[in-house]
């Protein structure tokens, strides 16, 4: 089987990120359900030099659509904006890169194989292949933000179990 960057990479996006979508929606109704201002979720952090929820929530967004973004560009810059302040634009956010995920073509994707990109941060600039860029870069932080959001929500209390984690697995039919 050949290498495919799109298989490698989009599908796994849109799993997690049905995941993430599932969070939230369990994330809105504790605060709901116990009465918890839903700020004490949106803005909990793991430890204190660590980036809130919504951050977290935001970041799965930036390291998927955002870093498919960054190949066609050929540079990847953080997302320095604010990230959304409620569940209602937390979830938009999450909606908005699935669909723009689902119309992505693999064609694309695998065409970017080879393709020379960089990573730019202030003076700070990382030259990669855009599937170094992709698999080691943005992927492993992908998955860093979208465990830190789960990890948050357990912490705070939300019944979530590993299959909330895991999101719609792609098993054979």
């Amino acid at each position: 089987m050949a290498f495919s960057l799109y298989a490698a990479t989009v599908p796994s996006y849109r799993q997690i990120l049905g995941a993430v979508s599932g969070l939230l929606i369990k994330a809105e109704a504790f605060c709901t359900e116990k009465r918890i201002a839903p700020q004490d979720i949106i803005q909990a952090r793991l430890a204190e030099d660590m980036l809130p929820f919504a951050y977290q929530v935001k970041s799965t967004a930036v390291h998927s659509l955002g870093a498919i973004e960054g190949v066609r560009r050929g540079v990847f810059s953080p997302d320095t904006t604010p990230p959304p302040e409620t569940f209602a634009a937390l979830k938009a956010r999450i909606a908005e890169t699935l669909a723009a995920l689902e119309a992505i073509e693999a064609a694309e994707v695998d065409a970017f194989v080879g393709r020379d990109m960089s990573f730019a941060f202030g003076d700070r600039h990382i030259d990669f292949t855009a599937e170094d860029f992709l698999l080691s870069f943005s992927q492993p932080n992908f998955y860093f933000h979208a465990t830190t959001s789960y990890g948050i929500l357990r912490w705070k209390g939300v019944p979530l179990g590993k299959r909330d984690f895991m999101g719609k697995l792609r098993a054979k039919r």
